[in-house]
């Protein structure tokens, strides 16, 4: 028996309960019905400004800053990899658990575009284990990217969003049973176009893979920005946004639907690396409340 397979069996039970209570708040977008706002959540995506920041910055920064939530991108200084032992992994889900900052995600860069079967089951692999670690450091949900198309190659589109599709599929049921959502980010080359993105989600069939989106310009093409979002706003777990001051993506609009929705998720800023961070972060939040008409 694998290790892999024998921890599995053991938070089995535990973990069916941790994963119907989360699966449930990750639903609650569909309050749009009852009439409700949603409340948006500012945090940080660790990609690029806080690459080099260790855990104690990351918490000490977004503390200070009341950025509410971080996702912490693998391979970057914070060193929240799989080699963690179950002590370090303990002990970053309660430096979190004892902030005011709330672990959102891991944000891995695993993929499942690849024409390579070998290359596509490492990738497949690698997300259940840091599925694991999500679960072990108190970590919400985990980022993966569809990445791009290959038709330059000479493989149809749709070979290629169903061969995403059923690995989300395989990653998403067994994440389930940690109670940790799969994240598929708007990202790639021909992949972040929303209505392709909910070609994905349809052939995954499953209900443990959600839409990280990710504010691109391709989101305003096809029909527009409203109906891609139509398109998969029951789905979307977390954002991730970029610069507020580009006045050519629709920010304040994104901002509406999200609360009228009743999106009570997470806006994450993925912005460059700045030797003023504190400084960037502080008006980063400004705007990011007064496109909300809230200050």
């Amino acid at each position: 028996m694998s290790g892999n397979f024998s921890r599995r069996d053991f938070f089995k039970t535990t973990a069916a309960a941790a994963s119907t209570v989360l699966l449930y708040e990750c639903s609650q977008p569909s309050k749009e019905s009852s009439g409700k706002k949603g409340e948006l959540h500012l945090g940080i995506m660790t990609y690029n400004i806080a690459k080099e920041w260790d855990i104690e910055t990351v918490i000490k920064n977004c503390s200070e800053t009341k950025f509410e939530g971080v996702e912490l991108r693998t391979t970057h200084a914070h060193k929240v990899e799989v080699d963690l032992s179950p002590s370090q992994r303990a002990e970053v889900k309660k430096r979190f658990e004892d902030s005011a900052v709330k672990l959102v995600g891991l944000a891995s860069g695993f993929f499942y575009h690849s024409d390579d079967p070998a290359e596509l089951r490492k990738n497949i692999e690698g997300t259940k284990e840091y599925t694991i670690l999500a679960h072990d450091v108190g970590a919400e949900g985990i980022r993966v990217f569809p990445n791009m198309l290959l038709v330059d190659k000479g493989i149809p589109e749709e070979q290629t969003l169903k061969q995403i599709g059923r690995s989300l599929k395989e990653v998403g049921e067994f994440a389930k049973d940690y109670g940790v959502a799969i994240k598929l980010c708007a990202h790639g080359r021909g992949t972040n176009y929303i209505p392709r993105i909910k070609k994905m989600l349809d052939y995954s069939d499953c209900d443990n893979v959600y839409v990280n989106w990710n504010c691109n310009q391709t989101d305003l093409e096809g029909e527009g920005f409203d109906a891609n979002f139509d398109m998969v706003k029951s789905k979307i777990f977390s954002l991730h946004m970029h610069e507020l001051s580009n006045l050519e993506y629709p920010y304040r609009r994104l901002f509406e639907r999200l609360t009228d929705y009743g999106f009570n998720g997470y806006c994450l800023a993925e912005i460059p690396a700045s030797e003023e961070p504190i400084r960037l972060m502080n008006y980063y939040r400004a705007l990011f409340l007064a496109y909300q008409n809230i200050v």
